[in-house]
């Protein structure tokens, strides 16, 4: 049964809206807004529930410093390790190795120099604008009281890592992305309960965090249904098929013909994408995890994450989320919330006391991560694709859900937005420019 915010019915969904957006994620939801302040009726299509799944389980970090592909060829020299360590960031089960092996070969592929570089660029463009976009968009919907802007920490607890925490912070410092080195006495004064086995950190000061992210979402739910805007939940799309000057949707409701669509389903983009642009995108999702700890929610100031250990700790109203770690397991296998659970045996070694890990609570979701870790962000007639953001899907919401404003308005978009074009796929099927 689908059931229908803002009381609409089937009828009105088939012949009433102007843009019809499949998933309704963050990426989903965003674009959504955008549109439907700008005249546009607009439906959300969700399988489940809108701004579930990763939207409402990551680490609530806006990660504009992250400007480097997923991967690096040094993380080659460390897999061993990272695969045998229960505790650490990197998982495979070997059963899916199968699967994973083409988008692996491609994401081999793109570390040598001109992609890594390429992509580089790419990230630290769309990044570069990510946060005073997101000021922006919290000031319109007053949102003040959950996006925060005051930085974040990355911390080291060896010398040897201490030394690359310094030079990492000065390539940064070369290429525009602000950040400060925080001397040991000043983390502790910054961050009272680090233990002092942190040696030091840098602070990013154009990055945030988001403390509540469910109340959030419900706060822009209902800003978008106030305005008119419809959301469908329970509402799955199996299959995409282009109709002349339209666009044929299969659900598990029914058949729908709608003028415009964009494909926003997260990691369950790729076979959508597939159907409507008969392009194959080398799209795989990064299982990720979190152990949220209900009890501690005056613990951190910002968003504290660890260069040796690999995850981020990031202080939200309902206490402390403890998020991060990479599995490569598919869509269908079960969650192993032991990957979860054991975020709290790394985090404990970094305070001065331990974490109250009673009551806490796991969760595991899929980050979707093209082979050269950028978005696809596109218009390819009356098909727009807005999916494929890996680990920052919500520091570039709302940035992709400007882009795709002005592609639909076929306005100069913010930014140069040829790197995220579908096209460095493949070729479209021609009928879609119909």
């Amino acid at each position: 049964m689908i059931h229908f915010v803002g009381g609409s019915k089937m009828s009105e969904i088939k012949l009433g809206a102007d843009f019809y957006i499949v998933g309704g994620g963050v990426i989903g939801l965003c674009t959504a807004l955008q549109l439907q302040s700008q005249g546009q009726s607009v439906v959300i299509l969700e399988a489940d529930r809108v701004a579930a799944g990763t939207s409402w389980g990551n680490a609530g970090h806006i990660a504009t410093e992250q400007v480097f592909p997923i991967a690096d060829p040094s993380i080659i020299k460390q897999l061993p390790a990272m695969l045998f360590d229960s505790l650490g960031p990197l998982r495979l089960d070997w059963n899916y190795l199968p699967k994973l092996f083409p988008w692996a070969i491609k994401l081999l592929l793109a570390m040598r120099d001109e992609p890594f570089q390429r992509t580089h660029e790419a990230l630290k463009q769309i990044n570069s604008i990510s946060l005073s976009a997101w000021q922006d968009f919290t000031n319109k919907w007053r949102l003040s009281k959950w996006v925060h802007t005051q930085g974040s920490l990355l911390t080291a607890e060896t010398q040897s890592s201490l030394l690359q925490l310094q030079q990492h912070g000065a390539k940064l410092a070369t290429l525009g992305v602000a950040n400060d080195f925080v001397a040991q006495s000043e983390l502790i004064e910054r961050e009272p309960a680090l233990a002092s086995n942190q040696l030091g950190a840098l602070f990013f000061p154009n990055t945030g965090h988001i403390s509540n992210l469910a109340e959030m979402y419900k706060v822009l739910i209902a800003h978008f249904v106030g305005m008119g805007g419809v959301i469908c939940e329970g509402c799955k799309v199996d299959k995409i098929r282009t109709e002349g000057q339209a666009v044929c949707l299969f659900t598990t409701q029914g058949e729908i013909l709608v003028p415009n669509i964009m494909i926003s389903a997260g990691a369950f983009s790729k076979p959508l994408v597939a159907q409507a642009t008969g392009v194959e995108v080398p799209l795989d999702t990064e299982r990720g995890y979190h152990l949220m700890l209900p009890n501690e929610s005056h613990r951190l100031y910002v968003p504290v994450t660890s260069i040796d250990r690999r995850f981020i700790i990031t202080p939200m109203q309902s206490g402390l989320r403890l998020a991060g770690t990479v599995e490569f397991a598919g869509l269908e296998k079960p969650a192993n919330m032991q990957r979860a659970y054991n975020l709290l045996k790394l985090a404990n070694p970094m305070f001065k006391q331990d974490l109250d890990g009673s009551q806490s609570v796991p969760w595991m979701g899929f980050r979707p991560s093209t082979a050269d870790s950028l978005p696809v962000i596109d218009k390819l007639g009356r098909i727009y694709l807005n999916f494929g953001h890996q680990h920052l899907g919500l520091t570039q919401a709302v940035v992709s859900a400007r882009l795709i404003s002005d592609l639909y308005f076929n306005k100069p978009t913010a930014i140069d937005h040829n790197p995220y074009k579908l096209e460095r796929f493949g070729r479209p099927i021609g009928n879609i420019f119909d």
